[in-house]
């Protein structure tokens, strides 16, 4: 199978339907080979367009999700990134495109068997200089790492755990869906206060941890 041109017929059809998408997300996303954080059964289905298995009950999210949260992101060249829910790696392996050069993802992950995945894929792909995988809860953020630029949530919260927000730089932004079955996208802005954007309903698998469902 010609992944590379699955690739590029991807990324095509997405410009076409979220025209709104920044050009960086969508020339980020065609350096990343998808089909190689995949598990080889699912690895046809690497350049569609919807969620697939990663094992443990988990799932890897539909390309057009991971464009519009690195665009509501609006990542930067030396942004410093917290991910929750890293999964396989490959949207942590997109932000690195993003935040290329000088900046630097930390992805937590709380099954180990996903985290010591994704280091191999990362490892694999040329990431592992921007991504550190760390396995553990990550509901709670990274504390001894932060503040962050960017923060980027791939588990549906109950809510919006101030935890998460209070380790964002001043101006700094996080997306996270929030709800257990009935969830909406939030685009969390850290000023002076907090500011809240819904952007849209979604489906995640949930957040599990201190600050997420029990």
């Amino acid at each position: 199978m010609d992944f590379e041109a699955e690739r590029k017929r991807l990324i095509k059809r997405l410009r076409s339907s979220h025209g709104e998408i920044s050009e960086r997300v969508f020339t980020a996303m065609e350096h990343v080979p998808r089909h190689l954080f995949i598990n080889e059964n699912e690895r046809r289905a690497a350049y569609a367009d919807y969620p697939l298995s990663i094992g443990s009950d988990q799932t890897i999210s539909a390309p057009h999700m991971v464009a519009i949260m690195c665009h509501l992101l609006d990542l930067k060249p030396g942004h410093r990134v917290l991910e929750v829910g890293g999964g396989c790696g490959y949207h942590a392996a997109v932000m690195a495109e993003l935040v290329r050069p000088g900046g630097h993802v930390y992805s937590t992950e709380r099954i180990p068997a996903l985290g010591a995945e994704a280091r191999h894929n990362l490892l694999e792909t040329g990431y592992r200089e921007e991504v550190t995988v760390i396995i553990e809860d990550g509901s709670g953020g990274l504390p001894g790492e932060a503040p962050f630029d960017r923060i980027s949530v791939a588990c549906a919260a109950p809510e919006i755990p101030e935890v998460l927000v209070e380790q964002l730089n001043v101006g700094g932004m996080m997306v996270i869906p929030v709800g257990r079955y009935m969830q909406e996208l939030y685009l969390v802005t850290r000023t002076n206060g907090v500011k809240k954007e819904p952007k849209g309903g979604v489906v995640f698998v949930p957040l599990l941890g201190k600050y997420g469902f029990s």
